[in-house]
């Protein structure tokens, strides 16, 4: 969460952090932790405050540190070092889920990996072998994005959710944009953000226009014509047949996706699905059912994916909606998480009953994007500075040392790394084409109220 102290301007808290993290953080234990989780929590968090400490310009106020030396760096390249063993000793590349920060892959360790936990390693490796001038990181995390790249589905192009480390076989074949899945994807477009390598836009095209042929249900338009709004279901990633009737809350992230490459009118529909289902519970719960209307797995453990996406839709259409959104999940939050110390994940939707635990994600991710969305004037919006979300939230300019390497020649498949110019980003999709919602819509409804009211009955709100 430290860099949620610096979005808030907070620079006394967010030095106090950083020095403490500098004195007491070790890794050197004996420890088995997921090199997915370690990745984004840790290992993001850590690049993130180096380079907010490092910036020059200092937009968030003074968030330097005495006589730092860059120690978090040096701590993210220690962590980094010891979840390289789950690269080791795997036939196809795609790293083993589990290591121990001290002996490396345990003896008994799982063969079988999700999607997401082995693809969604390459932003924060990227950047770490770019500020390190070491291609080793960004090397492995790239390398096991193309072997699952490689797994996809001749006849659909789609991916399991599921996949054995040494045959390559897909265990779980289901193809969907929830867990398993989700952050998969949006490396593919974050990583060509900020790195600017043509093959992750390549791929994350192809990927999109999978998803849109095979996983859309729904009429074609968001906002016109006949129909069921448009969903996104889980299917077969061999038959494109559909698996199962439930979406889980994971899968709210999408609509801030669409919006980064420009499909905003989609963005709109699947966003306003998500907040019928949070209007009903006041939550989301973790997996819906939308056939039967009900929760098929109850608790909320303080998510921030469809904050996130309400943020990315208000910063994109600057319409009043998004904030009434906000304010209703912030009013939630407030009625039916607060605790005594803190937030507490909700154990059941319906019944409201609270767990004792409050994950990091909800810091550093669920706090930032509603802080952002209602803080205009921001130093993140405002100082000139581009900035990008890592998939757990963590901020990372935009910046041109990002987009060189000085390893091309050595990086797999080194002659499709073409670089191309940020505003040749064309995205696949079949909505809208990249046009900006128009300037009159903006004091309407983003979703004709119709739409809406079909969607509440869809979720049996009306």
């Amino acid at each position: 969460a430290l860099d949620t102290l610096a979005v808030m301007g907070n620079s006394s808290e967010f030095q106090k952090a950083v020095k403490l993290v500098i004195d007491t953080v070790s890794f050197d234990k004996d420890s088995t932790v997921q090199v997915f989780e370690a990745t984004i929590r840790v290992l993001g968090s850590l690049l993130s405050a180096h380079i907010i400490i490092t910036d020059t310009k200092q937009p968030f106020g003074d968030m330097t540190i005495k006589d730092y030396d860059n120690e978090l760096l040096h701590m993210a390249h220690d962590l980094a070092v010891r979840l390289l063993p789950a690269f080791e000793n795997t036939k196809t590349g795609i790293p083993y889920p589990r290591v121990n920060l001290k002996k490396g892959v345990p003896p008994d360790s799982n063969n079988e990996t999700c999607t997401a936990g082995a693809g969604s390693l390459l932003v924060e490796f990227g950047i770490l072998s770019r500020l390190l001038g070491d291609s080793t990181f960004e090397w492995v995390a790239r390398r096991a994005v193309k072997a699952l790249w490689s797994l996809r589905n001749n006849n659909t192009g789609l991916l399991g959710n599921v996949v054995n480390i040494q045959t390559g076989h897909w265990v779980g074949k289901q193809s969907g944009l929830g867990a398993g899945s989700d952050s998969f994807y949006e490396y593919l477009l974050k990583s060509y953000i900020l790195f600017g390598e043509k093959e992750d836009l390549e791929m994350f095209n192809d990927a999109y226009r999978n998803i849109q042929n095979h996983l859309r249900r729904g009429r074609e338009a968001c906002n016109e014509g006949e129909g069921d709004p448009p969903l996104y279901v889980n299917v077969n990633m061999f038959t494109g047949q559909l698996m199962n009737t439930w979406i889980d809350s994971l899968q709210a992230f999408f609509p801030g996706l669409q919006v980064l490459i420009g499909d905003v009118e989609d963005a709109i529909c699947l966003h306003a699905f998500y907040y019928a289902i949070w209007k009903r519970y006041g939550a989301l719960p973790e997996r819906y059912n939308w056939q039967l209307q009900a929760p098929d797995v109850p608790f909320y453990p303080l998510r921030p994916e469809l904050v996130e996406s309400t943020y990315l839709l208000y910063q994109a259409t600057k319409n009043p909606f998004y904030l009434h959104v906000g304010m209703d999940i912030l009013q939630s939050l407030e009625k039916y998480t607060k605790a005594k110390c803190g937030y507490a994940t909700l154990h059941h939707v319906v019944e409201k009953t609270k767990e004792d635990r409050m994950e990091s994600f909800f810091l550093s991710e669920t706090c930032k994007y509603l802080y952002l969305l209602f803080d205009e004037e921001n130093p993140l919006h405002k100082s000139g500075n581009k900035y990008m979300f890592t998939t757990e939230g963590h901020i990372v300019s935009v910046d041109e040392r990002f987009r060189n390497s000085l390893w091309q020649d050595i990086l797999p498949e080194e002659d499709s790394t073409e670089k191309i110019k940020p505003n040749e980003l064309k995205a696949v999709n079949f909505s809208s084409n990249c046009n900006r919602v128009p300037d009159e819509r903006r004091y309407l409804l983003p979703l004709k109220s119709n739409y809406m009211r079909q969607i509440d009955r869809m979720v049996g709100l009306i």
